[in-house]
């Protein structure tokens, strides 16, 4: 068997993709690597990934011609606002080619932007699903701001325009106000931003008892740019932060998932120190306002005493009058009830002493002896009855006038 020619088979492959292939096709898949040359060429790399695994399943080589390609890349930067960067969602229409010496390419036609921004929309929304199934979408939220938030913990670049507003423009404000800030600085574009984020927050919840909030701020950027804070991890750890969490990530046209965790989401770092402001300069408003009322309370309270003592003063000799008449009336009718209860006991007594009177009169033997009766003794003992009589003995019979002695001794 005759073999071939690499370049021969190379040769059939091309002629098989001319012919066979269409001539143009609309390809969606991830942009693994790009670069423009020196020349103004693009070269890059477009892969497909499985959506379980995350492995690479599909490869192709992107090319685009320097004419061709600085207008596609102006039309992309225009529409998302950033320059194409690996990472990225891409939707292209691509010229399938092969060439014996380069092999197989995809040669760049045209380009979608809606398609990155569509992705990037499509993730989040799978984010903030699964964080509400999870039961943390709303944790930061229920979170209390405290009325005043002057320990401020910040995360930014240390580099970022918005870290340098955001700070002159909340220690220089025009009410003196106090603020303690720091920064905490982390990552705010690109792949690492989850990581360095998390790691800046990190440090803060070690010592979090120091902070009244915490302040994530970004000034300005590309909207695509966004999609470096759509992150589940972040998200949820943000969601789940001990401490009240305020973006103010630099987007007026859209909302990462950030924002949809936060206890509070502004447009820019600005907005956010202006929102700083305000609220302690309505705390402030609240104490100058007390300063004005307590003075105005207490002399309302003041001349309110003294109509009260006024009062008193004038009612005091008229009550102490009546209440000294009331108690000179209780006291005469004490004193009438006492006299009246004294009365009325001794006379029961008297009564008493009489009615015992009367029957001692009526035990007196003396009334018994002048009936008729007869009083026996026996030495010198009254004899009741005759059983008691002892006939060897002398007899007395006491009566009325006299007493008479029998005397009945008798010799043995």
């Amino acid at each position: 068997m005759e073999a071939l020619t690499l370049y021969e088979l190379n040769l059939m492959v091309q002629q098989a993709i001319e012919t066979q292939a269409p001539e143009v096709a609309w390809v969606a898949g991830e942009l693994a690597e790009g670069r423009t040359m020196g020349n103004g060429h693009f070269y890059g790399e477009m892969v497909e990934k499985d959506p379980g695994t995350d492995a690479v399943i599909a490869r192709a080589r992107l090319t685009c011609w320097a004419n061709q390609w600085q207008g596609l890349r102006q039309y992309f930067m225009d529409e998302t606002g950033q320059d194409l960067r690996p990472g990225m969602s891409l939707m292209l229409e691509v010229r399938p080619t092969f060439h014996p010496q380069y092999g197989f390419s995809l040669q760049i036609q045209d380009i979608r932007p809606e398609f990155t921004l569509g992705g990037q929309q499509m993730k989040r929304r799978q984010i903030l699903n699964q964080l509400e199934q999870d039961g943390i979408l709303h944790d930061n939220r229920e979170l209390t701001l405290p009325p005043l938030v002057q320990r401020i913990a910040v995360v930014s670049a240390a580099s970022a325009a918005g870290w340098g507003d955001f700070r002159n423009q909340l220690l220089h404000n025009a009410a003196g106000l106090h603020f303690h800030v720091r920064l905490f600085p982390a990552v705010m574009q690109g792949r690492h931003v989850p990581e360095s984020v998390m790691q800046a927050l990190s440090q803060i919840e070690e010592e979090h008892e120091a902070w009244d909030a915490v302040c994530l701020i970004r000034g300005g950027g590309a909207q695509t740019d966004l999609s470096d804070f759509d992150s589940y991890p972040l998200a949820a750890y943000v969601a789940q932060f001990p401490l009240p969490v305020i973006t103010g990530i630099g987007h007026e046209r859209d909302e990462t998932v950030l924002d949809h965790v936060a206890h509070t989401h502004l447009k820019t770092p600005t907005a956010v120190a202006a929102f700083l402001v305000s609220r302690m300069e309505g705390e402030l408003q609240k104490v100058l306002d007390l300063q004005q009322r307590i003075p105005q309370a207490a002399r309302l309270a003041l001349a309110h005493e003294h109509r009260r003592l006024s009062l008193i003063t004038q009612r005091l000799p008229q009550a102490v009058s009546q209440r000294t008449q009331r108690e000179r009336s209780r006291h005469e009718r004490c004193a009438m009830r006492l006299s009246f209860a004294t009365r009325h006991r001794m006379e029961r007594e008297r009564h008493r002493q009489e009615l015992l009177g009367q029957r001692i009169q009526a035990l007196d033997p003396t009334l018994a002896l002048k009936r008729g009766y007869a009083i026996l003794r026996q030495e010198g003992g009254i004899v009741t009855q005759a059983a008691l009589l002892d006939r060897n003995k002398a007899l007395e019979i006491q009566m009325q006038d006299g007493t008479i002695r029998i005397d009945n001794t008798q010799e043995q």
